[in-house]
């Protein structure tokens, strides 16, 4: 029988590190805690083996010093940031804010969860530790939530992971996973946070792969097919904006664009460039392209041919990652008449292959592109 999908979908979209909202006054029962964990253990392990303990930390004295090694190990750090970047707008500044807060905090919450495993990571690559706790602990957090409960989950305390064991006891062999401060919460009206939808994060049968809506059997091009690339850049966004605005830039990777030239005397939105093409089976094309998106330091996007009904969609997105940049980069076949659409109609039952290999053939260019534009940036060449 399946489970009312709305209650369910709640309780997993909106199961959220909570830091500020933990009431520090309540006292949370033991047996609920208790109850909590037996249900995360039916979570999967590693060869079924039942090697996850848990530590429950309810000492006041016990939770004190917990809290003192978890602000040295850098809470501190955290809470001095916070001081720098309030009030200054700063995309980390509401994080810092809630995470200095359980900095200075943890020893008052009413319970603290220590999250363990039997046994030791070795660097080997092998499943067994992590991937046998990860799940379990999550699903703790699901089973608080669940009950008017919350915590938030940290790993901050593993910079002083010898001074944590040597405090609570905990043999050799034993490896610590996570902690996580265990108090109800203040209010119930926790809400999903904002993430890219799955269609832009997924990818189909090959790495990059993606379709613009759900397909069911051989893709077609009204499926929107398409390709998405992405490389991580040290550097901030404006450092590479100016890279991914310069039209003439892919040329140098790409072994396909071989150049473009603005139309429009001031790029922006609505602005127009011509893009010249080679392939050897298909000789020299050239095409024009509309600016679709273009957001400083964040987007520059493109549709060629037809602004309306493109022959392909271009997007460059700049994505700060606070030290350095993802570099993404997506293509989106059609929906409009192109060369590749007359190739399709001359051979319909090969609809899927064709678009296959130039999905194939496009990722190829556009890795050199960003890879090539990560190069730059970063003085590699």
């Amino acid at each position: 029988m399946a489970f009312p999908t709305d209650e369910t979908d709640r309780l997993l979209s909106t199961t959220r590190s909570v830091r500020r909202r933990l009431d520090l006054e309540r006292d949370v029962p033991e047996d609920l805690i208790l109850d909590c964990i037996d249900l995360a253990e039916q979570a999967p392990t590693g060869g079924n083996q039942t090697s996850r303990r848990w530590l429950v930390i309810r000492d006041p004295k016990t939770k004190g010093r917990l809290a003192d090694i978890y602000r040295e190990a850098g809470g501190d750090w955290i809470i001095d940031n916070a001081q720098r970047v309030a009030g200054t707008g700063h995309r980390s500044e509401r994080t810092l804010d809630s995470a200095a807060h359980l900095a200075r905090h943890l020893q008052d919450v009413p319970a603290i969860v220590l999250v363990t495993i039997y046994g030791e990571h070795d660097s080997s690559g092998r499943p067994g530790l992590f991937d046998s706790v990860i799940q379990s602990a999550w699903s703790f957090c699901l089973a608080l939530r669940s009950r008017g409960l919350g915590s938030a989950w940290t790993t901050l305390h593993l910079g002083a992971a010898d001074r944590v064991a040597d405090l609570l006891g905990l043999p050799e062999g034993v490896t610590q996973i996570v902690l996580l401060p265990v108090a109800w919460t203040i209010g119930d009206d926790f809400r999903p946070a904002p993430r890219r939808p799955a269609r832009e994060i997924t990818w189909l049968d090959q790495w990059g792969y993606t379709t613009q809506r759900p397909i069911s059997g051989p893709v077609t091009l009204a499926d929107g097919p398409g390709v998405t690339v992405e490389v991580d850049v040290k550097a901030s966004p404006a450092d590479v904006w100016p890279y991914i605005s310069d039209i003439e830039l892919p040329a140098r990777f790409s072994e396909e664009f071989q150049g473009a030239e603005w139309i429009s005397e001031t790029p922006g939105l609505g602005a127009t460039f011509v893009g010249r093409n080679h392939r050897d089976d298909m000789g020299d094309w050239e095409v024009t392209c509309h600016i679709v998106g273009y957001e400083e330091n964040r987007v520059f996007a493109w549709n060629s041919v037809d602004p309306e009904n493109p022959a392909a969609q271009w997007r460059f997105e700049l994505i700060d990652l606070a030290g350095s940049t993802r570099l993404r980069f997506e293509m989106v076949l059609g929906p409009g008449p192109s060369g590749l659409t007359a190739v399709i109609d001359s051979m319909p039952d090969r609809e899927a292959m064709i678009i296959a290999n130039r999905q194939k053939g496009q990722t190829e260019n556009m890795r050199l592109t960003v890879d090539g534009i990560r190069d730059l940036v970063e003085g590699r060449t």
